[in-house]
């Protein structure tokens, strides 16, 4: 029963995942130009520069949330109870740590906004990223203050009640927000929403770790060589967040020092749509970090874990390739119908920084097996070194070609880390990268068809000029896609992933 009541939790997690980002980015999709027009131009990118720059609080964490994983996971095994109380007690106490040092750090910060962010911003910009800075930095101290609670709930792989809180927010925040824009208020209400909403649920996940999980904890019990391990693991892993911090967000405050508000407001909805794409990924890979660690602590065997890693990568796969080909073939028409003719060049942003995550996206796994072997230290390092690189290429890029240049720059790093450099890593700490790509590659016969069809569709420069127009040539591309993925590119697990649910819809007996 437990192992069952385990699987319908990954299943439902992962249906809940997707859910949640259908009707979040719906929402978002039909909100977005909304705020945009309200905003303006210029408030928008502004209200993108301050909260790229509050969000590098967040190295805070230095590794720890994805440490605590790996050790809640390792002691729950170990079926010793007080080990497990005294894994939560040590990492509580970091984490408040790390809250308080946040809260202290960043109003510390905000007394310095008129110099972070230079002088092409104008006096009332200054003075509204001021109070914008502390109502953030507020925010993301409570966020990590009740952060324990929130993976904790991941860890126990309580998926179903995860994702349906994540779902209610994406829905909330937005359905509240629009009214009060119309209203005529401004980005101060957006980040004073997201406060509290944030107080709210994590409030709900404090409520449901002592209720249903019973979530206890020892203080001051940690031997020296757990202290030890726990902050040589964290490290590493610090450093991979590093990196991602300034892969995608040291371009808008580069852009906001080199270039001004306009530029950042570009790169911000750009940024979005590649934000869209990651998370399109990570929602059914996050599902599965549990037991990647539960294979490691229990056999460690490297075929299981590429096999883990071929079964949900060719599903990312399946799905970023559809949204990836899709926006190439009409994502400048929907950037100028969404966001206005102003935004046209977020196109060619938004493509740069999509299609080289493409790789690093459907590999995802590989970076929780890499944790959760304790092999992630070379990764890291490897990161660091192509960060330092992407800031170096990305500075004179932005200056000569604005946010295209600074998209330029993301993307060569992420083509030489991510795409090069970590594969054949991967293959080093003994994952079947070659068996990887082999079966990627007979899942892209699939994508031959369409593509040439869009390809065709972009050379006589076929384009629809309303949302009418554009919104069939979706519908069409999509139906073509799935047609071809499913007869040429699907196996028969992933086939029956997708037709066993609306067998069952179609055949379910009736009630008379």
């Amino acid at each position: 029963m437990g192992v069952l009541i385990i699987k319908d939790q990954l299943k439902f997690g992962v249906i809940l995942s997707y859910l949640s980002l259908l009707v979040g980015n719906g929402i978002s999709i039909v909100y977005t130009p909304i705020m945009l027009r309200l905003l303006g131009q210029s408030e928008f990118g502004l209200y993108s520069l301050v909260t790229s720059f509050v969000a590098y609080l967040g190295l805070m964490d230095l590794g720890f949330s994805a440490t605590y994983l790996r050790f809640y996971t390792q002691y729950k095994h170990s079926k010793d109870p007080k080990q497990t109380e005294t894994v939560n007690g040590t990492f509580y106490a970091i984490f408040t740590i790390i809250a308080f040092l946040i809260l202290v750090c960043g109003l510390f910060l905000t007394q310095y906004s008129n110099q972070i962010f230079g002088d092409k911003l104008s006096v009332n910009e200054l003075i509204t990223a001021k109070k914008l800075m502390f109502l953030l930095v507020v925010n993301t101290a409570i966020m990590f203050g009740t952060k324990i609670f929130e993976i904790c709930i991941i860890a126990n792989e309580r998926f179903v009640f995860a994702k349906l809180t994540a779902l209610l927010r994406n829905t909330l925040n937005p359905m509240i927000m629009l009214p009060l824009l119309f209203l005529g208020y401004k980005v101060y209400a957006m980040v004073m929403l997201s406060l509290i909403l944030t107080i709210i649920f994590s409030l709900f996940n404090i409520g449901y770790c002592l209720r249903m999980l019973n979530f206890r904890m020892r203080l001051g019990r940690c031997d020296k060589e757990l202290y030890k391990d726990i902050a040589l693991i964290s490290s590493f892993v610090f450093i991979g967040e590093v990196v991602d911090q300034v892969n995608w967000n040291v371009g808008k405050y580069i852009l906001g020092r080199t270039q001004g508000t306009i530029a950042v407001a570009i790169y911000g909805i750009a940024s979005q749509f590649a934000m869209y794409y990651r998370t399109f990924s990570s929602s059914i890979s996050s599902v599965f970090v549990p037991r990647v660690n539960k294979i490691i602590a229990t056999t460690n065997d490297n075929t299981e874990l590429t096999d883990l890693m071929i079964k949900v990568g060719r599903v990312q796969f399946i799905i970023l390739a559809l949204f990836a080909t899709g926006f190439v073939f009409a994502g400048k028409t929907f950037c100028c119908l969404w966001a206005g003719n102003d935004y046209a060049n977020a196109y060619t942003v938004a493509v740069l920084l999509m299609l080289p995550t493409t790789i690093p996206l459907i590999q995802n796994m590989g970076i929780s097996i890499l944790i959760a072997k304790n092999k992630h230290r070379m990764r890291s390092i490897i990161y660091l070194g192509i960060a330092v690189v992407n800031v170096c290429i990305t500075i004179p890029l932005s200056i000569d070609y604005s946010e295209v240049g600074c998209a330029v720059g993301t993307a060569i790093s992420m083509v030489v880390g991510n795409c090069i450099i970590m594969n054949i890593y991967y293959f080093w700490v003994g994952l079947d990268m070659i068996r990887f790509w082999k079966s990627i590659l007979r899942l892209s016969r699939g994508l031959v068809l369409p593509v040439c069809v869009g390809g065709i569709f972009m050379f006589f420069g076929w384009s629809a000029g309303n949302w009418s127009g554009l919104l069939f040539l979706i519908a069409g591309y999509t139906v073509l896609y799935c047609g071809a993925m499913y007869y040429w590119g699907l196996n028969e697990y992933e086939k029956s992933l997708f037709v066993s649910p609306l067998r069952k819809f179609i055949f379910r007996p009736r009630v008379v």
